[in-house]
């Protein structure tokens, strides 16, 4: 596609101004803006050439003109500059720095920041445990009435839990409760441990005296571990955009978020944010929508995923921007060490 540098610079202005403003934009807003001398009928003429590329649109109620999804993709892949400010990496390195965070935890609070600094709304996946197998088992006691559970999978995915047993339970019971689970579950599915747990639920009653305490507080764990971490944020945030005003589409667009099995199938490419625009976004089955996607890994084997879901008019560079820092940052919480880019992934660190 042939584009002089000033149809470029007038179409970026456009795209950026209607983004602020959810208005079409016209040659009188334009020549305002513009840093450099030119007519507004010279704008004119520039603008019924980016209309017949298909880059921009003219809408029914005004002279001006909107971009296209055509229009947005070619911004995307060609005219957009991705980054944040200074202020904002210190801000979000101080907010995972404060104290050690767990997976869910870090799941919750980067789907709140995501929905806060765009105005839309998030989702963030948690690695998926559940197809995962049982590779270990650790009950450490506290006290008399209370120990901490640490369960770890074949993909080195660990997770802790604190139970209270609410009554006392012997050193003897911890270690044998250990040895049975170990030697019962170990190599068994995530998503199949409390049923086998149920099976062996005989085996506990006449090994433990206080084996009520501790099936109830493994089952508990174990229902949580094969839970998918799936955070959304931001669902209101819908309201406040022009393109969601009609209250149809608003309720397709929710029930859309309420589908979790949705989410595991906006994938995206290895290192980068994936961006799904307008009549690519087949799952959606709603037009003028976006949905962004890019990963995160949590140790060498596991991956999570964060997304931003809005309308085509929205700001990329700075969602963008955010998301691909967030992803580095959320890495350097769990210490993960994974090459997502070479240098520029240094450079979105620095």
């Amino acid at each position: 596609m042939e584009i002089t540098q000033r149809q470029k610079i007038i179409f970026k202005t456009i795209v950026e101004e209607f983004t602020r403003c959810a208005e079409p934009v016209g040659s009188k807003t334009l020549m305002e803006l513009l840093d450099f001398p030119v007519s507004s009928a010279t704008i004119r003429n520039e603008m019924a050439t980016l209309e017949k590329l298909g880059l921009l649109e003219k809408t029914h109620t005004s002279s001006g003109r909107i971009p296209s999804q055509k229009g947005y993709r070619y911004y995307v892949e060609h005219l957009m500059e991705a980054d944040l400010d200074a202020s904002t990496k210190n801000a979000l390195q101080q907010v995972f720095s404060e104290r050690h965070y767990s997976l869910e935890e870090v799941v919750q609070k980067s789907c709140d920041i995501l929905s806060h600094m765009t105005n839309l709304t998030s989702v963030v996946l948690g690695p998926d445990s559940r197809h995962q197998t049982l590779q270990h088992v650790q009950l450490i006691p506290i006290n008399n009435q209370s120990a901490v559970a640490i369960i770890v999978t074949d993909q080195g995915h660990t997770e802790n839990k604190v139970f209270q047993f609410g009554t006392d339970v012997s050193m003897q019971d911890i270690q044998n409760c250990t040895d049975l689970l170990n030697d019962q579950l170990v190599g068994t599915p995530i998503e199949d441990v409390v049923g086998k747990m149920k099976e062996i639920e005989p085996m506990m009653a006449a090994k433990l005296v206080r084996h009520e305490v501790l099936f109830e507080a493994f089952v508990s764990a174990f229902m949580r571990f094969a839970t998918e971490k799936v955070a959304v944020s931001g669902r209101s945030n819908m309201l406040y955009q022009p393109e969601f005003s009609d209250i149809n589409k608003l309720k397709q667009m929710m029930r859309i978020l309420e589908n979790g099995s949705l989410f595991h199938q906006w994938t995206d490419q290895e290192g980068n944010v994936a961006i799904q625009i307008g009549e690519r976004n087949e799952l959606l089955q709603i037009g003028d929508c976006s949905v962004l996607t890019t990963k995160f890994h949590y140790n060498s084997d596991e991956e999570g995923q964060l997304m931003v879901v809005g309308p085509n008019r929205m700001q990329y560079s700075k969602v963008v921007a955010l998301m691909n820092y967030m992803s580095n940052v959320i890495e350097d919480v769990f210490g993960t060490d994974k090459d997502k880019g070479g240098a520029n992934d240094e450079q979105r660190r620095n």
